[in-house]
């Protein structure tokens, strides 16, 4: 409907009249589309409610915050494991063979 307006002969209380919508509100539209407020709708993205995305929005920092626990014991754990089985060998002892071995 807010397309229509700009129309060549078209008038908002035209367009509004032939919606059977009233012609402030059209206004109102017509002032949201030229802030950019309309611009989700118009390229086709999905709205969400408010309550729905704050509820995403804990559900997002409750998984961050168990993952950074999870992360923490790993690291703890791998620690452990690293006292327990002691130093690691660097290096390989070399074996001496006979040269007709070869």
């Amino acid at each position: 409907m807010v397309e229509e307006t700009f129309l060549p002969g078209n008038s908002v209380s035209r367009v509004a009249r032939m919606h059977g919508v009233a012609p402030n509100q059209l206004f109102g539209w017509r002032r949201q589309a030229a802030s950019g407020a309309l611009t989700a709708t118009r390229a086709g993205g999905e709205v969400v409610p408010a309550s729905e995305y704050r509820a995403l929005e804990n559900q997002v920092r409750e998984l961050q915050r168990m993952l950074g626990k999870k992360t923490m014991e790993n690291e703890i754990l791998r620690e452990a494991i690293s006292r327990v089985a002691g130093p690691k060998k660097t290096a390989l002892r070399t074996i001496s063979l006979p040269e007709g071995d070869l």
